[in-house]
């Protein structure tokens, strides 16, 4: 790798140096707990609260500054000194503004004592902020002599309660200012969390919108889950409700409640299942055909390998649904009514035994493979979690993720084949000239498995492998000088 002159003029010892610098004596910076240094909170709201009970617990001096010191005198612990917003700023360098945007020019009378000191912005908007400038940059043009860093935002109140223990460690700051930015990690990292080094202030809106965003990477799964049921189980409701009704002249409408869904949601979580391996595939015929790693995929493609994650858990919640909705199938009225009936009519017609070998082969290698397919879907939902997959290397992550990801995909097919064994092959069981439901969700997951044979023989499999090492072939690693950048039909990138 080739190194400007700004890397190799650089020290060593800079280079060595971490963003965020830990103090390794005991102490996590000038504003730790035994630094003796005192922190201060202007509010007295449900965070100001818990996050004065966190710092007490981490061994930190508090003073709350009130508007009102005797009203809000038994809300916070004996330990923290309640007392004007004057005198908390006399007595803190530091201060954390736990107030909203709107009440931030009562503190305007306080901006002498105030300059020079650390403020610390936790506040959030009520929605995303598109354009406009941040809480945060608001508050340093109150008071431009004061350093403002944005933090804790992402924070909740239950979270400084509970500890970062239950809920994201991560605690996000920005600043103009380098020094202030490491004592707030220090605190953060007092606290339990881990500091995460987002730059100037000018990040500060982007920061503010993190917890405004209502799961940013859960839409599409979730839409594309919603427009695979509604597909399935109205193709389900024409052949299984519909066709009798009109055909047969029979009332089979009481199954939409139960027996439609539990048809349902095993086609929308096998179909899932097998979209989560899709953009792998895809990804790996890509770079066969271009013969190289370092150009970027096609932008939807990019998109969808990153819900991945996202795909396999709403698959793993609509297995388990299944699961649950089969368990109480015998438990119906409408079944025991059937099974009293099928046992009238063996009955009246003589038949002294109803057991039919094949059916019960086929029930039971059907369900012996929906349980293993659903232990497998289990283990590959539980390591994706960040407190299991931080336990595992990445060779052991991305075996479970992917070769048994893989094996879940054919354990779940052979659950399929088990189901419908030979209905594809019998007209009796198309309605409306629509072929069983089992025969479309086998589309995509067959395609899959296909691709994946393929790409291990040993032609496709040697030559990816080679790729992914960094090998290019020649038409792609052509020098990109400055006359022909203007002919390159994508940029190049690292994937």
């Amino acid at each position: 790798m080739q190194t400007g002159p700004g890397i190799t003029d650089m020290p060593e010892s800079d280079m060595a140096r971490p963003l965020l610098e830990r103090d390794h004596g005991g102490s996590v910076g000038p504003w730790g707990p035994s630094s003796g240094g005192t922190v201060g909170i202007l509010g007295t709201g449900d965070f100001a609260r818990s996050l004065a009970t966190c710092l007490l617990c981490s061994g930190f001096k508090v003073v709350v500054g009130s508007r009102n010191p005797k009203r809000n005198a038994g809300i916070f612990p004996a330990e923290a000194e309640l007392m004007s917003q004057e005198e908390a700023v006399k007595r803190a360098e530091l201060l954390f503004v736990a107030l909203y945007k709107e009440h931030y020019c009562t503190l305007r009378s306080l901006a002498g004592p105030l300059a020079h000191k650390i403020l610390i912005d936790v506040s959030n908007n009520q929605e995303v902020n598109t354009k406009g400038e941040s809480n945060a940059e608001y508050l340093a043009s109150l008071f431009p002599h004061s350093t403002v860093v944005k933090g804790f935002n992402v924070v909740s109140a239950w979270a400084l309660q509970s500890g970062p223990k239950d809920g994201n460690k991560q605690v996000l700051l920005c600043s103009n200012c380098p020094e202030a930015r490491s004592h707030v990690a220090g605190i953060a990292r007092s606290l339990g969390f881990t500091p995460v080094d987002m730059g100037s202030l000018s990040s500060a809106r982007e920061i503010e919108n993190i917890p405004l965003r209502l799961l940013p990477f859960w839409k599409v799964p979730l839409v594309l889950a919603l427009g695979l049921f509604l597909f399935f189980y109205l193709y389900n409701f024409v052949r299984a409700v519909l066709h009798p009704y009109l055909i047969e002249n029979q009332n089979k409408f009481y199954k939409m409640p139960l027996e439609l869904l539990n048809i349902t949601l095993p086609c929308v979580s096998y179909v899932l299942l097998s979209l989560v391996y899709v953009p792998g595939v895809l990804a790996a015929f890509y770079q066969l055909r271009r013969g190289t790693k370092y150009r970027r995929f096609p932008h939807w493609l990019d998109q969808w390998l990153l819900h991945r994650k996202q795909i396999g858990l709403v698959s793993f919640f609509c297995a388990c649904l299944h699961a649950l909705y089969s368990l109480s199938l015998p438990m119906r009225r409408s079944a025991r009514y059937l099974l009293i009936s099928d046992a009238v009519k063996q009955v009246k017609a003589g038949a002294g035994d109803a057991w039919v070998e094949e059916q019960v082969w086929r029930m039971e290698i059907y369900v012996s493979f929906g349980i293993m397919a659903l232990g497998l879907l289990s283990l590959l939902a539980v390591t994706s979690l960040p407190s299991v997959s931080n336990s595992l290397n990445w060779r052991e992550f991305t075996f479970i993720q992917s070769q048994l990801g893989l094996g879940a995909l054919l354990v779940s097919t052979l659950h399929t084949l088990a189901f419908g064994w030979n209905r594809a092959f019998d007209g009796k069981f198309y309605k409306f000239c629509l072929p069983p439901t089992f025969t479309l969700t086998l589309v995509v997951p067959s395609a899959i498995i296909l691709a994946r044979v393929a790409l291990l023989l040993p032609c496709a499999h040697r030559r990816l492998m080679r790729i992914r090492r960094g090998w290019e072939r020649r038409s792609s690693a052509q020098i990109m000088t400055p006359n022909r950048m203007e002919e390159a039909p994508e940029s190049s990138s690292t994937l």
